[in-house]
């Protein structure tokens, strides 16, 4: 998987309760046509080719009863006011291994149109001393199917 520094969430980061991702995405403030004062309207998820992120276990998850990861957007770089537009379902601690894909929505959605994106690892249960998320937003995601299985 090749990953673009600009665009990673989560570089190996270690869940050791709720968390906001290490870094945020800033896509850059809205512009302007030329000839008018209104500010163009943002909405990534909207057209195609759909925008795909990656996230990974990096390292085997202990202690907590469930993960949900959600994907948030914001119109400011500390997430003051998050505006959560995906999420990937409850994840069980038995999932949590390392090596695994997370089943994440494949794209991102529509309602995606402030300018800061960021994740949002809300744990469930105890806290987790071992645990670690690699995420981005990636060209296309690795499957590791063989021979169309």
């Amino acid at each position: 998987m090749i990953f673009d520094n600009t665009l990673l969430f989560s570089d190996g980061q270690a869940i050791t309760g709720d968390a906001r991702s290490t870094n945020t995405v800033d896509l850059g403030a809205n512009g302007t046509p030329y000839g008018d004062t209104r500010k163009l309207i943002r909405d990534i998820g909207k057209g195609s080719p759909k925008v795909p992120l990656s996230i990974s276990v990096t390292e085997t998850f202990n202690n907590l009863t469930s993960l949900e990861i959600l994907l948030q957007v914001d119109d400011n770089s500390g997430s003051a006011s998050p505006k959560t537009v995906a999420r990937s379902g409850i994840l069980a601690l038995a999932d949590l291994v390392a090596g695994k894909q997370i089943d994440f929505p494949d794209y991102i959605p529509q309602g995606a149109n402030e300018q800061y994106l960021s994740l949002f690892y809300d744990v469930t249960g105890a806290n987790p001393t071992t645990g670690k998320i690699t995420a981005g937003v990636v060209a296309d995601r690795q499957t590791n199917f063989i021979g169309g299985q």
